[in-house]
């Protein structure tokens, strides 16, 4: 399934995605319930980033548990430096993942995703949770791709935080 907002069809990637920047910063200034903010980002990166399939949060608790994502259901829990999402939230490290067929310990939630891209929120010495984006298509994620994204982390990581009732 493709999401696509009207509009956009002859935008270049460069322009959906300064476009995908200025739409977050715009709904996490609006100051909207931080639900609602992560639920409009998740749909914001499926319906502005071309091939995507899945894209959404991960919380840290025990364990990494599903937040607010679009795309088919997906894994409700994963245990730290389990998957592409654990692995990134242990190494405090972004993970872009060509071909999650090669990746030790890939968990497939989807079997239609082919590549991922993992950003850890963290601060400090406090984990929050990872972002995920999954694609059907191998080799989709450019380093542009990983550029915004991480920005949009830190856009959303205060969001993320009062969300879990942290600050």
């Amino acid at each position: 399934m493709t999401y696509q907002l009207k509009g956009f069809e002859d935008f270049s990637i460069d322009e959906k995605r300064n476009f995908l920047l200025r739409m977050i910063k715009d709904i996490v200034q609006e100051d909207h319930h931080p639900l609602s903010t992560l639920s409009n980002a998740t749909s914001f990166i499926m319906a502005l980033l071309p091939d995507l399939n899945w894209a959404g949060f991960y919380f840290y608790g025990e364990d990494l548990y599903l937040g607010p994502f679009q795309g088919l259901p997906a894994c409700t829990n994963i245990e730290l430096g389990q998957g592409v999402c654990g692995m990134s939230l242990k190494k405090r490290e972004t993970l872009c993942v060509p071909d999650v067929h090669t990746f030790p310990g890939h968990i497939a939630c989807d079997s239609a995703s082919n590549a991922e891209l993992v950003i850890p929120i963290f601060d400090k010495d406090k984990s929050y949770g990872v972002l995920d984006l999954d694609s059907p298509k191998k080799n989709r994620f450019t380093k542009e791709d990983v550029e915004v994204m991480e920005e949009i982390v830190q856009l959303l990581k205060p969001v993320v935080i009062t969300f879990l009732g942290e600050d």
